[in-house]
């Protein structure tokens, strides 16, 4: 049998438990969404795209309203039909053929205010939505601090005011990050399921935003932002503490993951979305496919990780979790992390180990990384194994008359892939320790069915064989592809 092929049937393997009991209904979890009416904000992205699978292959959810910006080129109905036909859907498609007659597309932005809704919509919205999926975000980590807080910290800020006029909520559930609060003084130390000191009070983030000049916010930025790697996180932190002072007694809960990495089982074994080639993954099938040769890194810290089929299963599970606490007398808002280490170090090892499965006939070069800790020697490989052969192809390009396809050159593909590297080095040289005591007992308080059907149990997960099932990307993306996300 071919390696990948085995890959995969191990991993769909996985399925077997789940489809066993999806049909039978006997799942709190599926009760609780028996026929409600669903809003959601970033349905386009990696995360929403999997979690609207998921809501409709195993609940009986009566709509989901989906907000999506207007593009000149494309009508909202447009930019639904090409998001459902990613491959995340096809199952889907052979169980439900109709299911997209469900999803109702509403024309709106996330950084306008009041969403960029009409007001009909509102109306429509307020009447009729029982959970709201606040999801959208920009994940950009060098996003301009005025964009960042326009669309993180103020997007709340309107999903919440939605939230507060819907007249049938059950449910408000934020999707932050685990890396929230994960700042420089924390590194190595515990991270709890809690909220912590908030650098600016939100209110004030936003006024700058709104009123600074942006080259006036950019230069004040890295001040600012002392002690957070990046403005995405500063600001899902900062939206946090939003939801803590404003959101009175809004029903909420708040999901952290940690890293998103590809599907683990569901809906096939390494689905992903192609805009996650601009992070971890897109490292990782650099590597695969000979083109990253040495990457910055400490191989003894850990990466904390979660496919995303696990996220969007504690997603779901949260909403009915948090409901069932607040019943139970709590009143705090119940926050819920996703993280599970992996060792840099490991991922190499196993990669190495098992290069025969997982190599791919695109590779350009053999598929050989050299990982290092310091920076000086990561800068003098770079240039011994990236950036001569980058000059060396160039020029014959040039004295040959031949360009380089998808890409403008050699060198400049390099220089991105050292930008992305500066931007993930906090991540790969740092550990963090992410408690996840929440999820754990929310782990214990599901029926034998809800587990089965929602497993976010990421201590289950053999990491060895997860590895091997992220390795499969090249199957799944062309490698033309890369040089255009890392642009």
């Amino acid at each position: 049998m071919d390696p990948a092929q085995e890959i995969e049937l191990n991993a769909l393997a996985r399925q077997k438990p789940m489809n066993d009991v999806i049909d039978r209904f006997d799942s709190n979890v599926q009760q609780f969404y028996q026929g409600v009416t669903i809003f959601m904000t970033g349905g386009s992205g990696f995360i929403g795209k999997q979690l609207i699978e998921k809501l409709f292959r195993s609940c009986a959810v009566k709509k989901i309203f989906l907000l999506i910006r207007f593009k000149k080129s494309m009508t909202i109905q447009d930019r639904l039909n090409k998001i459902l036909k990613d491959p995340v859907y096809d199952g889907l498609r052979k169980k439900q053929p109709q299911f997209y007659e469900r999803i109702v597309p509403v024309e709106g932005d996330i950084t306008n205010i009041r969403l960029g809704l009409c007001d009909k919509d509102w109306i429509t919205l307020t009447e009729e939505v029982n959970i709201i999926f606040h999801v959208a975000a920009t994940v950009n980590f060098e996003e301009p601090l005025r964009k960042a807080t326009l669309t993180n910290i103020r997007g709340t800020r309107e999903a919440l005011d939605l939230a507060k006029s819907c007249k049938n909520l059950i449910k408000f559930v934020h999707v932050s990050t685990a890396f929230s609060f994960a700042t420089k003084d924390r590194i190595n130390k515990d991270v709890e399921e809690k909220f912590y000191t908030c650098p600016v009070p939100p209110a004030t983030m936003i006024s700058l935003a709104e009123s600074a000049e942006e080259s006036r916010l950019d230069n004040i930025t890295k001040e600012l932002i002392e002690g957070w790697p990046n403005t995405y996180t500063f600001t899902k932190c900062i939206a946090e503490e939003l939801i803590r002072t404003t959101a009175e007694n809004l029903p909420i809960c708040i999901v952290r993951p940690a890293i998103v990495l590809p599907a683990y089982y569901e809906p096939a074994p390494g689905w992903l979305d192609i805009s996650t080639l601009a992070g971890a993954s897109g490292i990782y099938l650099g590597a695969g496919l000979g083109v990253l040769r040495v990457f910055w890194t400490d191989v003894n810290s850990y990466l904390s990780v979660a496919p995303v089929d696990y996220v969007n299963n504690a997603i779901i599970a949260a909403a009915w979790d948090s409901t069932e606490r607040k019943k139970n007398g709590e009143t705090d808002i119940p926050v819920y992390t996703l993280a599970k280490d992996l060792k840099f170090g490991f991922i190499g090892i196993v990669s190495r180990r098992e290069k025969r499965k997982l190599s791919t006939p695109k590779s350009i070069w053999r598929s050989q990384l050299l990982e290092v800790k310091s920076k000086i020697l990561y800068v003098i490989l770079a240039w011994l194994l990236h950036y001569i052969p980058a000059y060396i192809l160039d020029f014959t390009c040039f004295v040959t008359g031949r360009k380089p396809k998808m890409i403008s050159s050699f060198v400049d593909l390099y220089r991105k892939i050292d930008k992305l590297t500066e931007v993930y080095v906090y991540f790969t040289t740092n550990t963090f320790k992410f408690k996840d005591d929440n999820v754990k007992n929310m782990i214990k308080r599901m029926n034998d069915a809800d587990r089965a059907i929602y497993n976010c149990n990421l201590d289950q997960i053999d990491l060895e064989d997860y590895i091997l099932v992220w390795g499969q990307l090249d199957d799944r993306v062309e490698y033309k592809q890369l040089p255009t996300i890392l642009t």
